[in-house]
């Protein structure tokens, strides 16, 4: 008889363990306060125990908002845990609620110190619901990470039966299914029944390896997101270097410009030791590092989503502050 992979299933809440009021509270079940924890939500699907041997493991059971820094570093000493404790480990799944589930995936891709799949998985509509996808969301998670194919392929997120990359995913709608998009490039794969297929992979490195260790921080240095918009004018800028911010993310309109009142603000935080960094709102394509960007000291976000860049600004400054390092730092993960 083949032996079956084991593989660890973290709980940290979010819609996918969420028990609304009946089988057709779609949207306000949030209200009810009742999320299951990892263990009752793999009873809640039984058909979860026949793709592998199953560790739950209880962590959290709150709304993804409510996820932050703090859940990233205890994630990732509970994936180290894991690893240490269960040798033959396959891989990890993590539930995890939609609203901030790409920025999770993406900090965990950064500084996770395991080298297994790890996959975070999420659901549209609660547990509870009239054709719930989380029951099936979380069968191809499982799938995902009990495959081998999956090992070296960076943290991976799988709802929809489609597998994507964490740094590349991105959520966008409130309630349809296929909300989690990667605009730029597309899926890396997907989940067909019991087949895992892969068609591509993403070529920025990530974890384990990176030099992002968390461990060991009570905090990552304050970054915030300006949204640019017509006639902003510098006010949310001034306002986070006030706040004492290490670095600014501009989620600029596209390409990646800002209103004149803006630009200026944003180049006095640069000139003022701030390293700011410019997004754009429009969610896909590469912010050109123009003349303008140059001369003023403001670096380029690549492709990343504001609130992805934001991450990865904020890990850089745990280890340098040199707007070139930076720079490298932007252009490598």
């Amino acid at each position: 008889m083949t032996q079956r992979a084991k593989v660890a299933f973290i709980g940290t809440g979010g819609t996918i363990s969420s028990v609304g009021r009946d089988s057709l509270d779609l949207l306000d079940y949030t209200a009810t306060g009742t999320r299951l924890e990892a263990g009752a939500i793999l009873d809640a699907v039984p058909e979860a125990r026949a793709v592998a041997d199953l560790i739950p493991v209880p962590f959290r059971a709150v709304p993804s908002p409510a996820i932050g820094f703090a859940e990233w570093r205890d994630l990732v000493l509970l994936c180290e845990r894991l690893a240490g404790d269960h040798p033959d480990l396959a891989g990890i799944v993590i539930g995890h609620g939609t609203a901030t589930l790409e920025e999770t995936a993406y900090a965990l891709g950064l500084t996770l110190t395991v080298d297994l799949p790890v996959v975070l998985v999420g659901a549209q509509r609660p547990i509870s619901a009239l054709s719930s996808d989380a029951g099936l969301n979380l069968v191809a998670a499982l799938r995902t990470a009990a495959d081998p194919a999956s090992r070296g392929r960076g943290v991976l997120v799988v709802l929809n039966d489609e597998i994507q990359a964490a740094r590349e995913v991105t959520k966008t709608s409130v309630a349809r299914l296929q909300t989690f998009r990667t605009a730029d490039f597309g899926v890396l794969g997907q989940v067909d029944g019991p087949d895992v297929r892969y068609y591509r992979r993403a070529e920025r490195q990530h974890a384990p390896g990176t030099p992002f260790d968390i461990r060991g921080l009570s905090a990552l240095p304050r970054v915030d997101v300006s949204y640019a918009h017509a006639d902003a004018d510098g006010t949310a800028v001034r306002a986070f270097r006030a706040a004492g911010a290490r670095g600014i993310v501009s989620a600029g309109l596209a390409p990646g410009m800002t209103p004149p009142a803006e630009a200026e603000a944003l180049a006095q935080a640069a000139a003022a030791g701030i390293v700011v960094v410019q997004s754009t709102r429009a969610g896909s394509g590469v912010v050109p590092l123009t003349t303008r960007l140059r001369e003023c000291g403001i670096l380029s976000a690549d492709n990343l989503t504001p609130q992805k860049a934001r991450i990865l600004l904020a890990l850089a400054l745990t280890v340098t502050a040199d707007p070139q390092e930076v720079a490298r730092i932007f252009a490598t993960f």
